[in-house]
C-alpha cells in the first residue's frame, strides 16, 4: 500500500511545477492525475520526471475514455497503470435506474478494451452513488455488480458524505478495491471554508481501522491524499504524508 497525491487537490495553487517541486520536496513519489491535465501529456510526463514523481493512477472522464486511442496514449506517456472514470456530469447523479444500468453496461465494454491493452480500470465513487433510486437499489451496486470486470477506487470520505458506512462496502466488496481516497471530514459544523472537509487524520473518520479493513479486506495498492478544497497546500500535504507514515503505509 503506497501513498500518492491526488492533483485535483492543488488545482487552486497554480503553478503545477511548483506543485510538484513542493511533494517532491516533502517525500511524495507519486501522484493521481485527473482530466485538465491531459492535453500534452508528453510535457507532464517530463515535468513529473524532473521531480522524480510517478503517475500510477489517473482519473478519465468518460468522453476521454471513450476516445480510445487518446485515452491510451496519455496514459502510456504517463506510465499510468489503472484509469479510474470519476464521475458522471451532475445533472446526472440522480437520473433513472435504468440509466445507471445502461452506464455500468457502458464500463464494462471500456473495461474489456482498456484490460486488453494492458491497463487497469475502474470507478472512482463520489456521495451520489449512494442515493437509492426508484426501486431503491444503490447505484454503487448497480455498477459493481452490472459491470463485474472493473475495479472500485473507493472515497471513503464521500461514502460517509453518501450516508453509508464504508466497513460494510469494504467488506462486501474488498476484492474489487484497488485503490482508496485518503482524505477527512471535519466534525460538523467546522472547517465550512474548505466546504466541511479535514486533512487526513485530523478529522472525524477512524483512519486506523479504516486502513486495518482495507489491509485486510481489499487488494488495495495506492491509498491517495486528497482534499477537495483545502485553503493551505503545504498544510494538508505535509499533515496528509505524517498521518500516512503514522498508519504505516509506504511512500
Amino acid at each position: 500500500m503506497h501513498l500518492s497525491f491526488q492533483l485535483y487537490s492543488a488545482r487552486n495553487f497554480p503553478p503545477l511545477e511548483d506543485v510538484f517541486a513542493l511533494l517532491a520536496r516533502l517525500g511524495y513519489r507519486q501522484v493521481e492525475g485527473y482530466g485538465g491535465l491531459y492535453e500534452d501529456p508528453g510535457t507532464l510526463a517530463a515535468t513529473l520526471a524532473r521531480n522524480g514523481l510517478a503517475m500510477p493512477t489517473g482519473h478519465f472522464g468518460l468522453d476521454m475514455l471513450e476516445d480510445h486511442s487518446r485515452a491510451i496514449a496519455a496514459a502510456r506517456a504517463l506510465g499510468v497503470k489503472t484509469l479510474y472514470c470519476p464521475a458522471v456530469p451532475q445533472p446526472l447523479w440522480s437520473q433513472p435506474e435504468a440509466d445507471w444500468v445502461r452506464l455500468a453496461e457502458r464500463l464494462e465494454a471500456l473495461s474489456a478494451i482498456y484490460r486488453a491493452e494492458g491497463f487497469g480500470f475502474g470507478w472512482h465513487n463520489h456521495h451520489f452513488e449512494f442515493w437509492p433510486t426508484e426501486s431503491g437499489r444503490l447505484p454503487m451496486d448497480i455498477l459493481l455488480q452490472g459491470a463485474p470486470s472493473i475495479e472500485w477506487e473507493i472515497d471513503i470520505a464521500w461514502v460517509v458524505r453518501g450516508g453509508a458506512d464504508p466497513f460494510d462496502w469494504i467488506g462486501r466488496y474488498g476484492d474489487r478495491i484497488t485503490a482508496a481516497h485518503f482524505k477527512d471530514l471535519a466534525p460538523e459544523g467546522e472547517a465550512i471554508d474548505e466546504d466541511g472537509w479535514a486533512d487526513p487524520g485530523h478529522g472525524r473518520l477512524d483512519w486506523p481501522a479504516l486502513k486495518a479493513a482495507l489491509e485486510s479486506q481489499a487488494t488495495i495498492a495506492h491509498m491517495v491524499a486528497e482534499h477537495d478544497n483545502p485553503n493551505d497546500l503545504g498544510r494538508f500535504a505535509s499533515r496528509a504524508l505524517a498521518t500516512a507514515e503514522t498508519l504505516g503505509v509506504l511512500r
